[in-house]
């Protein structure tokens, strides 16, 4: 992700990312080792990602459109489905036949989540906002996305001012998490 990206081209990006991951996923004869490997990423990114879009792409949503506060609740509501997918995930092992029933789930969701941003949200920011406070926001949430959580925090906070005094404590402690147990991010 270069400098200089707006909001919506940072957050397309990611979508780009976490898909890739979800193909090599759906791939058959994966190891079990490199599907936890891959399990793992895909919750770190996603969980970073959410909190990103939660922080600045939401709360822009409820100012720029028309509507956007049903729209931004909906949207974190979806995040929190996913949230607790994702929290049910990570405790599977990849042997286990529930890992692809929650795999999948994950995937179905998220897709769909990411369709509707697509075709919908984001056309409808790029049009109610001007390049300089996209371009604004997308160095936003570029920052936010070092300092976020790396693992799935159901019951946290969500919307601001909360998720931006949160967020930053509970992804340094997320980190020295991943670090001490060899987590892949």
């Amino acid at each position: 992700m270069a400098e200089g990206e707006n909001l919506i081209s940072v957050l397309m990006t990611d979508h780009r990312e976490v898909e890739e991951m979800f193909t090599e996923l759906e791939s058959a004869g994966l190891p079990a080792q490199r599907r936890a490997e891959l399990r793992d990423r895909v919750i770190t990114e996603l969980v970073r990602h959410s909190v990103a879009e939660e922080m600045y792409l939401y709360p822009t949503t409820r100012t720029a459109l028309p509507g956007g506060d049903q729209l931004a609740d909906r949207e974190i509501e979806e995040h929190a489905a996913a949230e607790r997918v994702m929290k049910d995930l990570e405790k599977v092992d990849p042997d286990d036949a529930r890992f692809d029933d929650l795999l999948t789930q994950l995937i179905t969701d998220v897709r769909g989540h990411v369709g509707e941003e697509e075709t919908d949200l984001f056309p409808r920011l790029q049009a109610a906002c001007s390049e300089q406070e996209l371009a604004e926001l997308g160095a936003k949430v570029q920052q936010a996305k070092k300092l976020a959580p790396t693992r799935p925090h159901p019951s946290a906070p969500d919307k601001p001012p909360l998720n931006k005094v949160l967020g930053p404590p509970v992804g340094l402690v997320d980190r020295v998490r991943d670090a001490l147990s060899g987590r892949a991010t």
